[in-house]
């Protein structure tokens, strides 16, 4: 979510994954994907500067980089009665 202004001062704040997209015509008009416009004080580049600060924000949180992250197990290797080996003949082949 960002905040915004509108033509009366007034500030509002706006889901920015809903923004289809803005336009700089004398005044800045944001489209969301229902169509519903808005006229706000900021130009795009503020806006375009906002949503990615939000989503910045968002993914700091998340453990993206990999040294960060556990390696995962690739395969488990389970033991006890229910274990299934495969048969290897490549052995008893040489």
């Amino acid at each position: 979510m960002i905040q915004l202004t509108r033509l009366n001062q007034k500030p509002f704040t706006v889901n920015s994954d809903l923004i289809k997209f803005v336009e700089n015509t004398p005044d800045t008009v944001i489209t969301l994907m229902s169509g519903e416009k808005f006229v706000v004080l900021e130009n795009a580049e503020t806006i375009v500067k906002r949503v990615v600060e939000f989503r910045r924000k968002l993914l700091e949180g998340l453990p993206l980089n990999a040294m960060n992250v556990p390696e995962p197990a690739l395969h488990t290797p389970q033991t006890g009665p229910g274990e299934r080996r495969r048969y290897d003949n490549s052995a008893e082949e040489a």
